[in-house]
């Protein structure tokens, strides 16, 4: 009990001390061998900068990790959770208090390359941002330029490897992110460096497709080898994505139902039968949301707040939306939207064919998004051809994305595969009905007459106008009938999005880790 009671007391003295940019002090005290240590590294984060929903994973589940504690675990109280991000040109130097920690070199073909890096603490979390001449401050933060993305991000991975030996701080656990971070686990283990002999690693798949490819060159140039296995592709052996899952200890899907779709020729990107032979070390892990930052209740950004007991008042919302669109307010008619990025990949080419077969019926539409410019007209033309049903708003906006989830009825999420989606969660915590395919995360978050769950949304099978107007349909009929729809509002409303949830399942999993890499260790 005495001991307890003291880790307790030091694990608040190190959280307060870190709110207080003093962790540099406290980085090799006693604390390090009671706190599970897990550097996490990511492309982006928020609120440095955010891209896409990478962003909001990797600035929530850190912070998430850290706020767990463990009186079950004889070793381990908490986690002491660290976020390194490259220190892009978007991330505005002058908002954060930042530190000098290190400068290093990375060791090319064609000479050294410095790294310099910098840290600071945001909303308790301890964040590094690294800088060199690969991360250009010019650049954007995906450029599309294949050799120089893959150069930027290529650099960054190894020297956050590198960045953790001159801190003297050893992970338990590196936690990397989709392509951009990969090769940092295949460099953990094909150099076999002793400073990560205990160290184990995880590979979140947020999006299979994004390989890494075009970037052997740069491969070669920092002397990262191919990887020479008859079960890996030979097209795939020199890309930073399947290298990282040859080389992980964990494999992470970020839904259950993505887990699954990846091993399949559909969604496997042409990886599906490597990756069974790695199939005991896939799982899934549903993303979380900040549920503080999309909380209806008090979003500021609303006409009138509301929760799940009092839905009466959301309708100020609907009514709201409809005029700023210019749209008469009418609340028995359906208001479907779409808050998306316009791409083949989340069925936005389905609309004018679905919207062509709802013609008959009542509904106006709102679609807010960017993307590709040839569905970027496709969809305006739309206005001509509906002009008192439909609107679009062809912009990034985040206040606009708020006032429609909490305003619109339906969702529409017509993907053609969704590894797991933020958009449904959201628009269900704000009371706005999802209707969607059902793919990836979309299956494992929505309910539609599922037994023994309630009734959340409406799914349709495969990606084509006709089942996707079929599900419409559903949902109008529900509409129509008030007291099922509130039902099915509260639902949504009810369910647990959060990132504690979460962050408990990828706690579990860093914990089974390090058990195997002590057994492993210790067995001679």
């Amino acid at each position: 009990m005495e001991k307890l009671r003291i880790d307790g007391i030091i694990r608040k003295i190190t959280k307060v001390a870190e709110q207080l940019q003093i962790i540099p002090i406290l980085r090799f005290n006693i604390m390090s061998k009671t706190r599970l240590k897990v550097l996490f590294l990511a492309a982006e984060a928020e609120p440095f900068v955010k891209i896409g929903g990478l962003g909001d994973i990797a600035g929530s589940l850190p912070q998430a990790l850290r706020a767990l504690t463990f009186e079950d675990r004889q070793k381990y109280s908490d986690i002491d959770a660290r976020l390194v991000i490259p220190f892009h040109g978007a991330i505005q130097r002058q908002a954060y208090p930042l530190r000098n920690e290190a400068v290093f070199d990375i060791p090319t073909s064609e000479g050294s390359i410095q790294a310099e890096v910098l840290s600071t603490i945001v909303n308790g979390v301890p964040v590094y941002l690294i800088c060199g001449e690969p991360i250009s401050r010019d650049a954007p933060v995906y450029s599309g330029d294949k050799l120089a993305d893959g150069n930027k991000f290529t650099f960054f991975s190894l020297a956050a490897l590198q960045m953790a030996k001159v801190l003297k701080w050893r992970p338990d656990i590196i936690h990397a992110n989709d392509w951009h971070t990969a090769i940092a686990l295949y460099a953990l283990k094909i150099y076999a460096d002793a400073f990560y002999n205990k160290t184990s690693s995880v590979l979140s798949l947020h999006n299979l497709p994004f390989l890494g490819e075009g970037t052997s060159k740069i491969l070669a140039k920092y002397g990262i080898p191919p990887l020479e296995i008859p079960e890996m592709p030979e097209w795939a052996r020199h890309m930073p994505l399947p290298l990282g899952l040859w080389s992980t200890d964990s494999i992470v899907a970020v839904s259950p139902t993505y887990a699954k779709e990846i091993l399949t020729p559909e969604f496997g990107s042409g990886l599906n039968n490597f990756l069974k032979t790695r199939q005991d070390a896939i799982s899934g892990i549903l993303n979380g949301i900040n549920i503080d930052r999309w909380n209806p209740a008090r979003d500021p950004a609303l006409e009138a707040n509301f929760n799940k007991d009092t839905l009466e008042i959301r309708q100020d919302n609907k009514t709201a939306l409809l005029r700023e669109f210019n749209f008469s307010p009418d609340p028995a008619i359906p208001l479907l939207a779409m808050v998306t990025r316009f791409d083949n990949q989340k069925g936005v080419d389905l609309l004018p064919e679905a919207l062509h077969l709802l013609s008959h019926l009542p509904w106006r539409l709102i679609i807010l998004g960017t993307g590709l410019p040839d569905l970027e007209r496709t969809i305006q033309q739309l206005e001509s051809v509906y002009p008192s049903r439909f609107r679009a708003a062809i912009r990034f906006d985040d206040q606009l994305s708020r006032r429609i989830y909490a305003g619109a009825d339906m969702l529409l999420i017509p993907s053609r595969y969704e590894p797991c989606g933020l958009t449904q969660m959201i628009a269900m915590r704000y009371g706005c009905i999802p209707v969607a395919r059902a793919t990836g995360g979309l299956v494992d978050t929505i309910f539609d007459n599922i037994p023994d769950k309630p009734n959340t949304g409406f799914l349709f099978n495969q990606a084509n106008a006709s089942q996707m107007v079929d599900a419409i349909q559903r949902a109008m009929q529900a509409f129509s009938e008030k007291d099922n729809w509130r039902t099915i509002q509260r639902n949504g409303m009810s369910q647990d999005f959060s990132w504690e949830r979460s962050a408990k399942q990828y706690a579990d999993l860093y914990f089974s880790l390090c058990d195997r890499k002590r057994v492993k260790l210790i067995t001679p």
